[in-house]
């Protein structure tokens, strides 16, 4: 009697794509950047704000 092969998940080298976004959706890439960009906003905005507290 003969065994078969053990077959490895991914051995045939095919690789699962990410799927496109649908139209009108902002594709991973630009939703990353656009992040980015409000946290540097808004620690900007934090920089220049006076202090509430101290009445300024």
């Amino acid at each position: 009697m003969t065994t078969l092969p053990r077959r490895t998940p991914g051995a045939t080298g095919h690789r699962h794509a990410d799927p496109e976004p649908r139209f009108g959706t902002p594709s991973r890439e630009l939703r990353k950047r656009a992040a980015g960009g409000w946290e540097r906003f808004m620690r900007r905005f934090a920089d220049e704000r006076p202090d509430e507290e101290s009445g300024t």
